[in-house]
């Protein structure tokens, strides 16, 4: 490949990553749309995220992760402890830490959330494109997390 070719597939390379990059933050707004998005806040949504990946967690650690001050988080822990989604234990290792964890109706409302977004996927994959063009996304979407293994 001589260096003219090169360039043109860094651009078209390039041109591709923008173009994918901005089609991933509709895909996601769209299904923050689908999943009620009126339930809960970013903040509060991210919380439960973090807290569904990577499990229980010290206010402090969450503040950390979120990169916010303690206080802030306390607001949202707070919130999310009112409406039942997330609750508290002393830490075994340090009495005076609280270990937040998901409740059950936090893990309820994240799967009906999930489900709900993933049947809006479904059924948009389905009704807009053809068996044939299902069976190349669906190529496509082993190609994409082909880029996210390490």
């Amino acid at each position: 490949m001589n260096a003219q070719e090169a360039d043109a597939e860094a651009a078209r390379a390039l041109a591709v990553a923008s173009e994918l990059h901005a089609l991933v933050g509709r895909l996601n707004r769209r299904l923050r749309e689908e999943a009620n998005p009126g339930d809960f806040t970013p903040s509060q949504l991210s919380v439960l995220g973090r807290l569904a990946r990577e499990g229980s967690a010290t206010l402090t650690t969450l503040a950390r992760a979120e990169g916010m001050r303690p206080q802030s988080m306390g607001a949202i822990v707070s919130a999310l402890e009112t409406a039942g989604f997330v609750s508290g234990a002393p830490d075994p290792a340090d009495g005076r830490q609280t270990i937040l964890s998901l409740t059950a109706a936090a893990l309820e409302k994240i799967a009906a959330r999930r489900a709900v977004k993933e049947d809006w996927l479904s059924r948009t994959i389905r009704s807009k494109l053809t068996p044939d063009e299902q069976r190349e996304f669906a190529n496509g979407v082993e190609l994409l997390a082909r880029l996210l293994d390490p």
